[in-house]
Order: structure tokens, then C-alpha cells, then sequence
């Protein structure tokens, strides 16, 4: 009052509500949320009029804040806590449960171990057994990729051409497949290294040098088309012109 400030001007100020603060000012702590909420408002509402808070809220709880829960607690002896109960003969029911549960993980554990060490003894001996049977599907799927006309390196072989000249090239492999499809190809346009059980080649001129499983063969020179049949047993074999292959 002496400040000229009015409540509202306080209020706006401190964020506290008016009737609190009417509270505050008539010491009617009754209609205060509690001993915290008083605290924390004098504190507040004594910053914003210059005052000491801390002497304020030291006097609030001189004079109305009463004794707290635990000084009210009424001090009682162990031997009056305890007294009327029956002593102990034995062990409690929980360290019984405790004990025995620790009787069953011993147990599960011996289990394991003894159930692990069978398993390993048997995949041991199933591992023994494993390359007699590897061997034996090893042997059945190279004898089904020589029946089945599959590659195999045992009698594959490789084929590359190394152009010296334009020369007009078809190439077929294993199952008719086109590795050169009816080409002209340059001087110094190697192809890659081909390989396959069955090479079928149709040059257009001899302007090429083949090499077959590393070996390098030349060609000889003809004013017509040039074929050859070329497998590991027979190796190079010459064409007639009518078994020339195609690439059309």
C-alpha cells in the first residue's frame, strides 16, 4: 500500500491468483493450498516488492509451520517392536525356496551338459561319416553332368580367336548356342576364351589365328569359306561346305 501497487498489478506480476495473495497479506493460511504452496508465494510476492523472502519464509515457519511427520513418530525400542512374537525354530519358508530353487538350477545345468555332451559325440560321428557321402554325391553329379552333356573340365576345352585381318565369324557351342553370331571382326579384335565341350567355328577367310587350349593353330589359306569341328578327343577337324554352321 505504501507502494501505491495494487493487487492485479502484483498478480500480473507473479503469476499468483489475487485471493492468494489477499491470503498472504491477512495471514489466513487456511485458504492456501498448503505449507509448500505458502512458501513458494512469499518467496515470490516479496521478489516482486523488494522485500527479504528468506526472512519472511523463515518466520512463516517459526510461527505457523507446525512439526514435521517423522519428529511426531512415536520412538519404539526393538525388543517392544518384537515382543509377543514366538522365536524362530527353524529356517524360514523363503530360505527353504530359496534353496530349493537353487537345487533345481544345479540340476537343469548337470542336464545340459550331459545332454550337450551326447549331441557332440554324435555329431562327431556324424561328421566322420560326412565325406564318404560327400564323395558319393560328388561322383553322382559328375556323372550326371557327363550324361546330361554338362561342361566338365575333364573334357571341355578352350577357344579364343585372335583376328589378323576382317574376317566373318560363327562360332557355336555346347547345345547350339551362339557364342560368335555371323560377325566380321577386325585385326586385333581378340574374342574372349570360350569354353565348352563342342566348338563348331565357320571362318570367312583364314585371316585368323585360333588358339586352342593355349595352343596357337593357323589357318589355311582358302578362297572359300573355312569350318572346323573341334573337341578335346579329335581336336581340329575339318568341315565340308555342307556342314558349315549358320547364323542366321
Amino acid at each position: 500500500m505504501r507502494a501505491h501497487i495494487d493487487v492485479s498489478e502484483i498478480e500480473a506480476t507473479t503469476k499468483i491468483r489475487a485471493k492468494y495473495l489477499r491470503a498472504l497479506e491477512n495471514e489466513e493460511w487456511s485458504l492456501l493450498p498448503g505449507p509448500t504452496f505458502v512458501k513458494s508465494f512469499l518467496r515470490t510476492y516479496a521478489q516482486a516488492l523488494g522485500l527479504d523472502g528468506k526472512s519472511l519464509v523463515e518466520e512463516y515457519r517459526l510461527h505457523h509451520e507446525g512439526p514435521s511427520d517423522a519428529m511426531l513418530e512415536p520412538i519404539v525400542s526393538t525388543p517392544q517392536r518384537n515382543r509377543g512374537r514366538t522365536p524362530s525354530s527353524g529356517p524360514s519358508r523363503g530360505y527353504l525356496a530359496a534353496v530349493g530353487a537353487i537345487i533345481l538350477v544345479i540340476v537343469a545345468l548337470i542336464v545340459l551338459l550331459l545332454s550337450g555332451g551326447g549331441s557332440s559325440k554324435k555329431a562327431s560321428s556324424t561328421s566322420a561319416s560326412t565325406p564318404v557321402h560327400t564323395t558319393t554325391a560328388t561322383h553322382h553329379a559328375r556323372k550326371g553332368n557327363t550324361s546330361t552333356g554338362g561342361t566338365s573340365a575333364a573334357s571341355s576345352l578352350t577357344l579364343s580367336l585372335h583376328p589378323t585381318g576382317t574376317v566373318y565369324v560363327c562360332l557355336i557351342g555346347d547345345g547350339g548356342r551362339r557364342l560368335i553370331p555371323g560377325s566380321n571382326l577386325q585385326a586385333g579384335e581378340n574374342t574372349p576364351t570360350y569354353r565348352a565341350r563342342h566348338f563348331v567355328v565357320r571362318l570367312g577367310n583364314s585371316e585368323v589365328m585360333m588358339y586352342i587350349d593355349g595352343h596357337a593353330r593357323t589357318v589355311a589359306p582358302s578362297s572359300q569359306a573355312i569350318g572346323y569341328s573341334i573337341t578335346k578327343a579329335r581336336g581340329r577337324q575339318p568341315l565340308p561346305s555342307s556342314q558349315l554352321p549358320t547364323c542366321k
